[in-house]
């Protein structure tokens, strides 16, 4: 499937989405946010990305409907035609690389990857060539990881980018679920998980304090 212009969401969502598809609807359908100490940390490290990288739009991928901008595109000089891309200011041929920023430290699950893998892919769409790693680098640590862009992870974004077009365009907001992760969620005092874990249906409070 191929999206038109209209239809793109942001990349940078679908981190938001792997970690909690009710975080993403809140902030992406109901326009709503707020920061905490992570958020702002990671706004800060995002501020001084450092220059002898490329930054540049990732541009717009058509058949995952999603556009945004790379932290940073490292370009690494090439011997060869394959899969490298030519620059207007920097002769010769490149490969291009994804590198994202990130505050704290490498996460245990994939959600980081997911959007890196996300990156990548668009970059490959842009340019008609295969990418097969991005990079990380973690402020905490102080330095960078380079992570496969394996099948599973372009997979797990391709479902992820269908699942996000099916609930933007229906405009539901996901039901509230407590887990572990919502306490560092900034999101939690307007999502409000903890109450949604105690709340019963209309049905079931009737059937237990009317009915019996």
């Amino acid at each position: 499937m191929q999206y038109e212009e209209d239809d793109m969401l942001m990349l940078s969502g679908i981190q938001h989405f792997r970690f909690c598809p009710r975080q993403w609807a809140l902030i992406h359908i109901e326009q709503q946010w707020d920061d905490n100490r992570l958020t702002i940390e990671g706004q800060i490290l995002h501020k001084h990305v450092d220059d002898p990288f490329y930054r540049q739009k990732c541009g717009d991928q058509i058949t995952l409907g999603l556009y945004g901008i790379s932290d940073a595109i490292e370009l690494l000089p090439s011997p060869s035609l394959e899969d490298t891309i030519l620059h207007p200011k920097y002769p010769g041929r490149w490969r291009p690389v994804a590198v994202e920023y990130k505050h704290g430290r490498p996460k245990k699950d994939e959600v980081d990857e997911v959007q890196l893998a996300a990156q990548t892919m668009c970059l490959e769409e842009m340019y008609a060539i295969h990418i097969p790693y991005g990079v990380f680098f973690y402020g905490e640590l102080r330095h960078r990881i380079e992570v496969a862009i394996t099948d599973e992870l372009r997979n797990i974004v391709r479902q992820c980018a269908r699942d996000m077009h099916e609930i933007f365009s229906k405009t539901v907001i996901p039901k509230a679920k407590y887990e572990r992760h919502c306490d560092k969620c900034s999101l939690k005092e307007i999502c409000m998980p903890t109450i949604a874990k105690n709340c019963t249906t209309v049905d079931t409070y009737l059937n237990k304090h009317l009915y019996t």
